[in-house]
């Protein structure tokens, strides 16, 4: 009787660890880490990226404006402990949506430096998956099998 008690309670245990997986923990230097992404200058020429730099100069506060408010947005999350992978994948939405109304202004090259902006503000809290969002902004659909 005691071996089951001791494995229904390490059962429960287990279940409780896996229940919190969806959620993500900030490291201590996460904010610095914002405001290093903020303050850097974006849109520029990136040869290890094969970035040509942006396509229409003209752009580029616009483009640097958005993409600093999503960074916004996710040190917003990053403030609250509870935060989930679906609120961060909502941000990410959110963020890719403000670039609705230029999108068809955006070459292939921006869009992709886009998404991997979006990519280092995943990189800084942790977060694995886009839940598809990057695929839809860059492709117009999420190719990975449901």
């Amino acid at each position: 009787m005691k071996q089951v008690a001791n494995r229904l309670l390490v059962l429960t245990l287990f279940l409780f660890a896996a229940c919190g997986q969806g959620q993500i923990k900030t490291q201590g230097n996460t904010m610095t880490k914002f405001e290093e992404f903020k303050n850097k200058e974006k849109f520029i020429q990136d040869d290890k990226l094969f970035y040509p730099g942006i396509g229409i100069p003209t752009l580029k506060r616009i483009y640097t404006e958005k993409i600093n408010l999503a960074a916004d947005d996710f040190k917003k999350l990053a403030d609250n402990v509870t935060t989930t992978d679906k609120e961060y994948q909502n941000a990410i939405k959110k963020g890719l949506e403000r670039f609705s109304g230029i999108y068809l202004q955006l070459d292939t090259e921006d869009r992709e430096r886009i998404c991997h902006y979006f990519e280092e503000l995943m990189d800084i809290v942790g977060l694995e998956s886009s839940g598809g969002h990057l695929n839809n902004f860059m492709y117009g659909f999420d190719p990975t099998p449901k």
